[in-house]
């Protein structure tokens, strides 16, 4: 009689364990993320990065938008439920107060809000600014974020993606079929009921 193999179960360790743990490996205070199977430490954003974003933020607040925000993080989930993405916007709008399923949700996830409660996401690109326009892009696509409004500082450009697109199961696939592009210092529409935004305060860095 021939032996069985014996087969070791595979151990497969949660994304959010994986970002505390470089967290607590880091020297300085870090906020990383996690996209497409990858660990996401942004670098320091300088002061026409957050100083942007922070100002887009106020423009849709001062517009009747009070539940524009910004430093919050969202858990993205596959079907399984998975972790599939660990992300915190440069800005946003969310569709609903937290709830207590909400907030239930956010101490189960050590920190992370579900994704859902979001309407509206914002990046400002840093020197990494392939992770807004790539990674990060497809994610709120397949997370179907119905708005993403990116400020590409690398392109000069800024962009408000709608209809967002999930041919298949996998998220890497995902994208958001309308684009409306606009130069940096003109204004961005967007979609009812949001406002056009000021683009001008990215102009210098």
């Amino acid at each position: 009689m021939s032996a069985e193999p014996i087969t070791e179960p595979v151990m497969t360790q949660d994304p959010i364990d994986l970002l505390i743990a470089i967290e607590e490996a880091s020297v300085a205070p870090i906020r990383p993320e996690y996209v497409e199977g990858m660990a996401i430490v942004p670098p320091q954003p300088n002061d026409n990065h957050n100083d942007g974003a922070f100002k887009l933020a106020v423009q849709f607040f001062t517009t009747g938008f009070e539940l524009a925000g910004m430093g919050n993080g969202y858990r993205a989930a596959h079907k399984d439920g998975r972790t599939m993405a660990l992300v915190i916007p440069d800005f946003y709008i969310r569709r609903r107060k937290p709830t207590e399923l909400d907030e239930s949700y956010r101490k189960a996830h050590k920190g992370w809000y579900p994704i859902d409660m979001i309407a509206l996401v914002g990046e400002v690109t840093s020197t990494n600014h392939e992770t807004d326009t790539g990674p990060k892009f497809r994610m709120y696509a397949a997370a179907g974020i119905p708005v993403y409004v990116l400020v590409d500082r690398h392109s000069g450009t800024a962009h408000c993606y709608t209809d967002p697109v999930l041919p298949g199961d996998d998220p890497t696939e995902a994208y958001y079929a309308t684009d409306i592009k606009v130069n940096l210092g003109e204004p961005l529409p967007l979609p009812g009921p949001y406002p056009t935004v000021d683009t001008a305060p990215f102009l210098t860095d």
